[in-house]
């Protein structure tokens, strides 16, 4: 590395670490325009269809096109469609889905990694993808999206152990067999059996919710619950975990599912700073082992906390979600000459913290978006 490239990203560190640049948090919709926009970038520039993993910051390239993430921005996009008006998010969406048939698994899941890391399916990836079949299937009533959803539903049944839990199959990218936060691959299972009132599916999604309360400390903690370090799982996969439980326990009427969800919900509610910056790791005491924070995980906590709103009622969570966007707002760039970082979400910050540095995953902006038409939706 020369010179000149150590001291730009230097320069970008420092930046963040004390706020020089940042950008002034203005109304939703300009903030979500900027971020559809980056996805749509990130589209274009796989030429296949699929969405580009990530910007990488130092190698100043794109990733290959990644199937996990690709599907669930699928309903992204609808939804931005349904908000806008927008006929090209929709039709972007069609053509991720059409990808995502183009290249699944003949066992009927999805492949590992971005394009070209991997052969063989995953159990996470699967049930992402089949968010973005399933709504698909919703708007465009082609049966090939509910076939490939059912596919992929039977396969994740098919290699779910007897007592809920999926020890085969994991991603090798994380060396990790036993994920807590799979509840959110079972979530995509009661989406499924929304399309086809095939109770398998939803039995399965319930199996594993209930499993996963067999990982819960008394305070709500989760073990098995991150890619890397399970004593201190990342926001992300926190967040993953409360997702599936809040989304099975309400689709299914599960009152126990809905209260652990709440739990980690209250938990990470009564951590965040009064500013919205919530730190990027916890451990098992609900403690914070990080000085950076993980910006994936805390628009998915802004969701999360919308969704509590909108099942439960209790202003405090419509407020959590405005306070922790308030902050991510501000770490969006919405000038510049830079597209490859114009509207993105960064994987951590300081763009230097320890979730995907250097980089603006896909997912990131994903969430983002998602998190600012849930604070839309709860006003």
């Amino acid at each position: 590395m020369n010179l000149s490239e150590r001291l730009r990203q230097k320069s970008l560190v420092l930046k963040d670490q004390f706020g020089i640049g940042l950008t002034r948090a203005t109304d939703n919709r300009i903030h979500l325009d900027a971020a559809i926009s980056w996805l749509k970038h990130a589209q274009d520039v796989t030429g296949n269809g699929g969405v580009a993993q990530t910007w990488l910051v130092r190698l100043n390239k794109w990733a290959p096109a990644y199937p996990e993430t690709t599907g669930y921005i699928i309903p992204t996009l609808y939804r931005y469609a349904t908000l806008t008006g927008d006929e090209d998010s929709r039709i972007r969406a069609r053509r991720m889905a059409d990808w995502e048939i183009e290249i699944q698994h003949p066992s009927g899941g999805v492949l590992a990694g971005a394009l070209g890391d991997s052969d063989q399916p995953t159990v996470f990836n699967t049930g992402q993808v089949i968010f973005g079949w399933v709504r698909a299937f919703e708007e465009a009533g082609d049966e090939r999206y509910r076939e490939a959803a059912i596919r992929a539903a039977n396969w994740l049944c098919d290699i779910l152990d007897d007592d809920g839990c999926w020890r085969s199959w994991g991603s090798p990218m994380t060396g990790k067999q036993i994920n807590t936060y799979n509840t959110r691959t079972a979530w995509s299972l009661a989406r499924v059996h929304a399309i086809t009132g095939e109770r398998r599916f939803l039995d399965a999604a319930v199996r594993n919710g209930e499993w996963a309360l067999t990982q819960a400390q008394p305070n709500g903690w989760l073990a098995n619950n991150c890619l890397q370090d399970n004593q201190q799982p990342f926001t992300h996969t926190i967040a993953y975990a409360m997702r599936g439980l809040l989304e099975i326990g309400d689709y299914a009427q599960r009152g126990d599912l809905l209260d652990a969800a709440r739990n980690i919900g209250d938990a990470m509610l009564d951590a965040m700073p009064a500013n919205g910056r919530l730190p990027g790791r916890f451990n098992n005491r609900w403690r914070s082992t990080a000085h950076w924070s993980c910006l994936t995980g805390d628009c998915q906590l802004g969701i999360n906390w919308g969704r509590l709103y909108q099942i439960i009622g209790e202003s405090k969570y419509r407020e959590a979600t405005a306070r922790i966007l308030s902050f991510v707002k501000r770490t969006q760039r919405l000038d510049g000459g830079d597209p490859n970082t114009r509207g993105g979400i960064k994987g951590s910050h300081p763009i230097n913290g320890g979730y995907h540095p250097w980089q603006y995953p896909n997912w990131a902006t994903k969430f983002y978006a998602d998190a600012l038409m849930i604070n839309e939706a709860i006003g």
